[in-house]
């Protein structure tokens, strides 16, 4: 039962790293970008309205998916950058 358990958990750990990775990530960056396209308008006299708080929430969601990508790509090639660089990171002996 013990085993049926641990199994059950390992499984449940799986669905949430694929849910916040699988669809989480994406909804984030379609959400960056739905606010980098309100960030500009043209006003009725054809000039430009900034929205700051657009624009900021489109770069803070942008970044957080650079992030998470480049994080991704680290813990991939950890073994390769420790073995051939001597970089050390994320772990890697």
């Amino acid at each position: 039962m013990s085993t049926f358990l641990a199994d059950l958990r390992s499984l449940g750990e799986v669905l949430l790293a694929a849910l916040v990775l699988g669809a989480g990530l994406p909804a984030v960056f379609a959400l960056g970008v739905r606010w980098w396209s309100v960030a500009e308008r043209p006003g009725p006299d054809g000039s430009v309205r900034h929205n700051f708080a657009a624009w900021t929430g489109a770069v803070i969601c942008l970044a957080v998916v650079l992030a998470v990508v480049v994080a991704g790509v680290l813990f991939v090639a950890k073994a390769f950058l420790a073995d051939r660089f001597g970089i050390h990171i994320l772990g890697q002996a």
